[in-house]
């Protein structure tokens, strides 16, 4: 079977880089990971990366750091490329080619964002991980994920959670909550659900992206999901 999704933009939540701990990295959910994003290479999908930087700084309480949102978005994008590197490590020892790309200059780690050459890296069979969110504060890493899929024009946004999919409410606090398969933009935005930062989501429904929410931490499900199988929940218009 081919898969059903030829290039896709992977979005990953910092926290699920802790595992089991409450801070840092994890080096076997990056090893899953590094497993699963090859999975998807061999069959000839081209692979772009976001992942927050919640498991390193999370800036958006200015309250409780006492450090202004705008400082405290520039700390969390360098967590976004501590985290980048990490994966890009765990890619590079399951034999994947990689390039790490920043929206903040960092010559010495990382190549600076350019549209065009990510797109040529993407069609020369290599991952590429976006760093440093959009560049800008008050934006989140969903945000930059949303514009990083549209600029290169990805057939679809699969957002890795710890949940298999979107819920009428929160199932680890409401067991009554009821998943949904498929959801149109407009029910999201009818039901208050939350899938995404309401930039980021709006971004996708005005340019026609689909969102897949699936469970990133099952091994296999990455795959399952670009194949076209009934994992995760699919948001379109």
């Amino acid at each position: 079977m081919l898969p059903k999704y030829k290039r896709i933009l992977l979005k990953l939540s910092g926290e699920s880089l802790m595992g089991e701990g409450n801070y840092g990295i994890d080096h076997k959910v990056i090893s899953q990971y590094a497993y699963d994003i090859k999975a998807a290479t061999d069959l000839g999908v081209q692979v772009a990366v976001v992942i927050g930087g919640g498991n390193i700084y999370r800036g958006m309480n200015e309250k409780e750091t006492g450090i202004e949102r705008a400082q405290g978005d520039y700390m969390g994008m360098l967590a976004t490329v501590i985290n980048g590197m990490a994966m890009q490590s765990g890619l590079e020892k399951v034999g994947l080619y990689t390039r790490l790309q920043s929206a903040i200059k960092m010559e010495q780690i990382a190549e600076p964002y350019i549209r065009r050459r990510a797109i040529r890296h993407l069609e020369k069979g290599r991952v590429v991980i976006f760093g440093a969110g959009t560049g800008n504060p008050y934006f989140t890493t969903d945000t930059a994920a949303s514009l990083r899929a549209i600029e290169i024009q990805a057939d679809v946004i699969l957002k890795g959670t710890r949940v298999d999919g979107i819920y009428t409410a929160d199932p680890e606090k409401d067991p009554t909550a009821t998943k949904f398969e498929t959801i149109t933009f407009s029910e999201v935005y009818q039901k208050s659900l939350n899938v995404m930062d309401m930039t980021a989501f709006t971004l996708c429904q005005e340019n026609k992206l689909p969102i897949i929410v699936f469970d990133m931490n099952r091994p296999g499900n990455l795959l399952q999901v670009i194949m076209g199988k009934n994992v995760g929940t699919l948001v379109k218009a």
